[in-house]
């Protein structure tokens, strides 16, 4: 690889970086969108069942289990953008450490 290519190429993972900073933001306002979404669900429907505590619980957490799919999807959607985040960030150190090898070489 030549020093033009491991510059380009670090640009590159740099605007993606950025890019996967931004689509964090996105998905982390989602979720916490939706878990406030869970808890109004959850919430409204134990106040408003009948019966002991358990079966309060337990009708509410069905009447929510349609949230809960879509805030956990949100959460999956959230982790994904962090572990590809740490993989851009694992390709620009490897990317760095070429450029240092190649100038190591270069000045030999």
């Amino acid at each position: 690889m030549n020093p033009s290519e491991i510059i380009k190429q670090i640009a590159e993972l740099t605007q993606e970086n950025s890019k996967g900073a931004d689509a964090l933001y996105t998905a982390e306002i989602e979720l916490a969108e939706l878990e406030h979404k869970l808890d109004l669900i959850e919430q409204r429907a134990f106040i408003r069942n009948q019966g002991s505590v358990a079966d309060r619980t337990a009708l509410a957490r069905l009447e929510a289990a349609e949230a809960r799919l879509e805030r956990d999807v949100a959460r999956a959607k959230v982790n994904r953008i962090k572990v590809k985040i740490k993989a851009l960030e694992s390709a620009l150190m490897a990317t760095g450490t070429q450029a240092r090898l190649l100038s190591a070489e270069l000045k030999i």
